[in-house]
């Protein structure tokens, strides 16, 4: 379970302080989808990147299963963000050196565990995403769409309980992204998770289980 009490968030500029997110509150359940719409620069994705731990709130707290990450020192942290959080980016951040194997297995190469146990399951998903046959090809060989799908099948690898994406249609055209929205609820739907999804795209904002409107910092 993913809970979120009083959030808020300030950064110091030039001109002072500038608050970007006041007294967010919100909880997502296991199985649940959330979508977070708003204009630009409403604050979505520094949400986002709060409920993935990558900032720290300046006051209220995020608890995921129970345990801070605002807590944890920072090998802990790492480890945590690394495990409970997988994130798919508008910018699909794929290594272009690597193979699509190679790319969803990243996650794992910090982890410790059973590293032919990663490997079978990577390889699952890539064909779970569709794409078993480009398992050996690199992001330049691959359509924006696929590129995307791998992203999703990293973000996924570790089956952390909470995913979250920071409008990952953005950059697609309308089949790529009707493909990926397909994609992506159709592995949220196989497991008991948490999906939190930042998004312009009406049709996919209004094919998760609820959508809230951040505006002027306040949750709606």
């Amino acid at each position: 379970m993913l809970e979120v009490r009083g959030v808020s968030k300030e950064y110091v500029g030039p001109g002072g302080r500038v608050r970007v997110l006041s007294g967010i509150d919100l909880e997502v359940r296991p199985g649940q989808s959330l979508a977070i719409v708003g204009p630009s620069g409403s604050g979505k994705s520094t949400l986002l990147y709060i409920l993935g731990a990558l900032e720290t709130p300046s006051s209220g707290t995020v608890v995921l299963n129970g345990k801070n990450p605002s807590d944890l020192g920072e090998a802990a942290l790492a480890a945590f963000r690394n495990s409970q959080v997988g994130f798919v980016f508008q910018d699909h951040h794929l290594l272009p050196q690597c193979s699509v194997l190679e790319n969803v297995l990243v996650p794992t190469l910090v982890a410790k565990g059973d590293h032919h146990a990663a490997t079978h399951r990577a390889r699952d998903l890539v064909e779970r995403v569709g794409l078993g046959p480009r398992i050996d090809h690199r992001p330049h060989q691959l359509s924006g769409g696929e590129k995307q799908r791998v992203a999703i099948a990293r973000a996924l690898v570790r089956n952390p309980p909470l995913v979250l994406c920071d409008e990952p249609t953005g950059n697609l055209d309308y089949e790529s992204a009707e493909g990926v929205i397909a994609l992506l609820l159709d592995l949220h739907a196989r497991r008991n998770g948490l999906l939190v999804v930042v998004t312009h795209n009406p049709d996919l904002a209004g094919r998760m289980d609820a959508v809230l409107t951040l505006r002027n910092g306040h949750l709606l």
